[in-house]
């Protein structure tokens, strides 16, 4: 690897500039926290609401009788059926608040609980106008405590965990004598941060809404509109590929860097999604998180399905081999046997194409859901959930979707094809010479 490293000014470019600020940006914390409140606290959430939302808006565009009857009868009932799906998608941002703040705490070796009902606390006090709330529509706040919240979500998790954490640094908690039970102990020892965060979230609602007339997550939501509009464009979303698979390149998990920024932008246009469909509009979203997991990430990243069959079909032992121990993984989105084995990371033949398919599909796929000729992502799946099934739920139950997968498949099998032929040649060739 050093050798390729050393011939290629770009690869060393990279391997001694680049990546080490990208591993500083893919180990910290805060970005941690952020990715695990989504994956382990949010998506359970989203996933039970949008089964709710499939239910109430059948695929009526498949001409098929039991399609239609479905579609006739829930439609006297669609508005009960949408009621988990609404609120659901609407505490996503609660969940994210509570979930950041949790990470954190795991990470910081606090009161885990403790410090995510205190963000839950503090979002839920800014989602409200400064008002009297009894007079205030639940329906009328349920966007911000959802997807329209995620930004103000993320950042009172943040804040609620560096709160408890200096306080409990600073030993400005309330300690109780022994003997006393311990869920009474984590009570006294939570209330001084809790007070903190619970006031000065009310203070800063007050302040927000007394001025601007909004809730605090509507003023943040203004501030980073057009940063959520410039990342549903193509040029964010191929910018957005390029670096994953750079820094899979140099053995970086670059989904993981690429969606600790983006995470909140994608699930921002995918909650915008949701909320279109249930009332029966277009859909606004293209570049959301299924846009990279079900619909560009096929086999896992770098689109390398096809690379597997060629792998597994190949004349090289060594090939094959690696084809056979990435065939079942690859079925569930995973991909590490090939990236490693192959290998691809600092490969210089097989970089090439790693990067070119990915941005060849997700050209495809941005201008097929921007000129509507697929449903645009609706649903966010599991990234181990298989090909074809993925685009089939995702795009809210429409066969375009799993089309729009195997389309992508066979240009990503056409881009890999020479390259993998060039690189066979040269291992064919080693095996060869190590025989003789």
């Amino acid at each position: 690897m050093s050798d390729r490293i050393s011939n290629n000014p770009f690869m060393k470019w990279m391997e001694e500039s680049l990546m080490p600020v990208l591993a500083r940006i893919a180990q910290n914390v805060y970005l941690q926290s952020i990715r695990d409140a989504f994956s382990s606290f949010a998506l359970p959430v989203i996933l039970t609401g949008a089964l709710f939302l499939i239910i109430a808006n059948p695929p009526e565009g498949i001409n098929w009788a039991p399609i239609h009857a479905w579609a006739k009868a829930v439609k006297p009932i669609a508005a009960q059926i949408m009621i988990p799906f609404q609120l659901t998608f609407g505490i996503m941002a609660m969940m994210v608040a509570f979930g950041t703040a949790y990470s954190l705490a795991a990470r910081w070796d606090l009161d885990e609980t403790m410090t995510g009902i205190i963000a839950l606390l503090a979002f839920f006090i800014t989602s409200f106008p400064a008002t009297d709330v009894t007079k205030v529509t639940f329906g009328d706040v349920l966007n911000y405590l959802g997807g329209q919240g995620l930004f103000v979500a993320i950042i009172i998790g943040i804040l609620s965990a560096i709160v408890v954490r200096f306080f409990n640094r600073k030993g400005l908690v309330i300690k109780m004598p022994e003997g006393v039970p311990p869920y009474v102990v984590r009570s006294f020892l939570a209330l001084i941060p809790m007070f903190v965060m619970v006031v000065s979230a009310w203070l800063v609602e007050w302040f927000v809404w007394s001025r601007f007339h909004i809730t605090l997550p509507q003023l943040v939501l203004d501030l980073f509109k057009p940063l959520v509009t410039a990342s549903n464009t193509y040029p964010a979303a191929l910018a957005e590929i390029i670096l994953m698979m750079l820094l899979w390149s140099l053995g970086i998990h670059g989904m993981n860097v690429v969606s600790s920024i983006a995470y909140p932008f994608w699930m921002t246009q995918l909650a915008a999604n949701a909320e279109a469909a249930s009332r029966g509009l277009p859909l606004p979203g293209i570049v959301t998180e299924p846009f990279f997991h079900v619909f560009t990430h096929l086999g896992g990243s770098g689109t390398t399905w096809p690379l597997t069959i060629m792998f597994l079909l190949s004349a090289s032992m060594q090939l094959r081999t690696i084809g056979r121990a990435e065939l079942i993984p690859a079925i569930f989105n995973i991909n590490e046997p090939i990236i490693f084995g192959a290998p691809i990371v600092l490969n210089p033949i097989l970089i090439i194409p790693f990067i070119l398919a990915p941005a060849a599909v997700v050209t495809i796929n941005y201008f097929a859901f921007a000129l509507n000729l697929v449903p645009r992502p609706l649903i966010q799946l599991p990234f181990t959930v298989p090909v074809f099934i993925s685009g089939f739920i995702s795009s809210g139950g429409h066969w375009q979707g799993a089309l729009l997968q195997l389309v992508d498949l066979i240009v990503a099998a056409i881009i890999y094809y020479p390259f993998f032929r060039m690189y066979e040649a040269q291992l064919l060739k080693n095996e060869r010479e190590v025989e003789k």
